[in-house]
């Protein structure tokens, strides 16, 4: 190229820092080539499924971004570049999460809801940016997408404040589970279910009625999830039951509270590993929102 498009000129600086960037040819990604149109290719091997294709040119989306300033700047890419109007980025693939919050009853939710980190101004509402990547999802709640391993994102400057880990809370949000029971028995390799008791809790400072009582609400709440919902109770259980621990000295067995939400969550359906995932995810947010 006798001259380099400013499009060009952005997504090598980002790639030169570690960002994984790809042309737009305006809010979308450019279409497949020929070999790779309606997935003939079988798809690149770093997509979710993962297929053979090596095509250099910049097909399949997010899954073409690169930090790879020749392949960037290969003749493959020249004519996409020429016509490219803005640049997206790969967050997932350069450790990021990005809560894409689009409109201003998004934002004003994030505000009260989640930890401050940079936010970068769009055209609607902001994008959130944390450490950390994670599975990506789309609308998790009104006007809120989660951009991380297998989404771009459309970059729009380097934003203002410091960058936050990413939190419980954002993991939270994409859990799934199944939504309804499996016939019969839950394959599970849950051990037998400890018992809290003060063996497991010599720092705690509420007794154990007060306890006990706490967590059979909780399972309760879990238990009548048979339909959908259960994997997010369990979030809300395990988060509000650690809350009220976060004034004690400690030891209070949040682990043995946690298997039995677990336990509880797994016997209406949901699979161990989700089980597992929100219920730590819920304990984590506690102690995020205490500090």
């Amino acid at each position: 190229m006798s001259a380099t498009p400013e499009p060009l000129r952005v997504a090598l600086a980002l790639a030169a820092a570690g960002v994984p960037v790809l042309p737009l040819r305006g809010k979308v990604p450019f279409g497949n080539c020929r070999s790779c149109k309606d997935g003939a290719c079988g798809g690149r091997p770093n997509m979710k499924a993962a297929g053979p294709c090596l095509c250099p040119a910049p097909c399949h989306a997010w899954a073409a971004a690169t930090t790879d300033a020749h392949a960037l700047t290969s003749p493959v890419w020249a004519p996409v570049w020429r016509e490219a109007v803005a640049v997206a980025y790969h967050p997932g693939g350069a450790g990021l999460t990005v809560v894409d919050l689009d409109n201003a009853a998004a934002v004003a939710w994030a505000r009260e809801t989640l930890p401050a980190t940079r936010t970068v101004p769009t055209t609607r509402g902001e994008h959130w940016l944390y450490r950390g990547a994670m599975a990506s999802s789309n609308a998790v709640r009104p006007g809120v997408d989660i951009k991380s391993l297998t989404q771009y994102a459309r970059w729009l400057g380097a934003g203002t404040g410091g960058m936050a880990v990413l939190p419980a809370a954002v993991r939270a949000m994409v859990v799934k589970e199944e939504t309804t029971p499996a016939p019969g028995e839950v394959a599970s390799s849950l051990p037998a279910r400890a018992t809290w008791d003060r063996s497991v809790a010599t720092g705690c400072r509420h007794t154990e009625r007060y306890v006990r009582t706490g967590l059979e609400r909780g399972l309760a709440l879990v238990r009548a999830r048979t339909e959908s919902g259960a994997g997010s109770q369990a979030f809300g259980v395990a988060r509000f039951l650690a809350a009220q621990h976060t004034g004690c000295p400690g030891p209070c067995g949040l682990a043995v509270l946690g298997d039995a939400i677990v336990a509880v969550a797994v016997s209406v359906g949901v699979p161990e590993t989700y089980a597992r995932r929100a219920v730590a995810n819920g304990l984590e947010a506690a102690v995020e929102r205490a500090a």
